[in-house]
């Protein structure tokens, strides 16, 4: 089988996540073996039963009370059993956060490679090949993986979601978390207020840069962003560093990899490092008053003006469309 790792958020399966049990399902279809999918944690019934609907035929519940909160170390070693067990050929994570930080914690438990952040999976010779950007998104390299079982992390907004007719087993596995191996708990976790769509699963991203002037600013993006469904306000380093707005929405190379429908530019320069996070985006539109800014070079369509000038008309077209 091929296994995905589901992601979910106050009981909620992360769409990132279905896309990677989407991309599972087709390619166990290209071996004719069975794609089944994971969740950690109690209380997640609800969630197993939506699995099936993309292609899952089994669905197992790693559950122990411990587990709801995640943690690396606890949620690396539930997942490692289950893997031991089952050996499936491949465990497919999404390349989100939480992504990016278990999947190589479960390669270094059991000793094999990992694929990170793969824009393609291919089926040739009767084994994978997989395709990620290097170079900050200047080149790709297509490789291998030759330890058993392959890990591998798929970027979201880049494989298609595929529901799938079908019913599916839930298979409850009871998890034991020794107390002398915790040796980190998590106590608490804040969440950012407003509830804005993550970065990384928008399908589009209103992102603004050096060139928004100050963090009162932002509330333009924000005024536009309620304006489309899907929507999320992304910024470049510089405007996090200036403190204009959270971590949380920086795109980039330090920041978030971001593979949206549409990502919309505001006063960005494009920088290599920003670029690298956002230029798989499917389509892009830049605003920025110099005619040589960099972000030009990749971008589809180019505003060359004042952002100021051009986000109020905009907000009004968008509002008529609403309307």
């Amino acid at each position: 089988m091929i296994l995905t790792y589901i992601e979910s958020r106050e009981k909620k399966v992360k769409k990132s996540s279905l896309e990677a049990l989407s991309e599972a399902r087709r390619k166990a279809a290209e071996f004719g073996i069975t794609a089944a999918a994971v969740l950690i944690g109690t209380g997640m019934e609800a969630l197993a039963a939506e699995l099936p609907s993309f292609g899952a035929s089994k669905v197992y519940l790693l559950e122990n009370a411990s587990l709801d909160r995640y943690s690396t170390q606890d949620h690396a070693a539930a997942l490692a059993g289950l893997v031991k067990k089952l050996n499936p050929k491949a465990v497919f994570f999404s390349a989100t956060a939480m992504g990016k930080d278990l999947a190589p914690r479960l390669a270094a438990r059991l000793g094999v490679g990992l694929a990170s952040d793969c824009t393609r999976v291919s089926v040739r010779d009767g084994g994978f090949e997989y395709t990620r950007p290097i170079f900050a998104g200047k080149a790709l390299l297509t490789f291998r993986l030759t330890s058993s079982p392959e890990v591998v992390s798929l970027r979201p907004n880049v494989f298609p979601l595929a529901p799938a007719a079908g019913a599916g087993e839930v298979i409850r596995e009871a998890v034991e978390i020794p107390a002398a191996q915790a040796r980190a708990e998590v106590t608490e976790v804040l969440q950012e207020s407003g509830g804005e769509i993550d970065v990384t699963e928008a399908d589009i991203v209103i992102s603004g840069g050096r060139g928004m002037k100050g963090p009162e600013n932002f509330e333009l993006l924000r005024e536009i962003s309620a304006l489309i469904p899907r929507s999320t306000v992304g910024a470049s380093r510089s405007a996090v560093d200036s403190g204009w707005i959270g971590h949380q929405h920086q795109v980039g190379q330090t920041g978030k990899t971001v593979s949206p429908n549409l990502y919309l530019a505001f006063g960005i320069s494009g920088a290599i490092q920003h670029i690298a996070g956002m230029s798989s985006s499917k389509v892009i539109v830049a605003v920025n008053k110099d005619p040589d800014a960099p972000i030009f070079k990749v971008a589809d369509f180019g505003v060359v003006g004042d952002l100021f000038q051009v986000i109020p008309p905009l907000k009004e077209e968008l509002k008529k469309l609403r309307g």
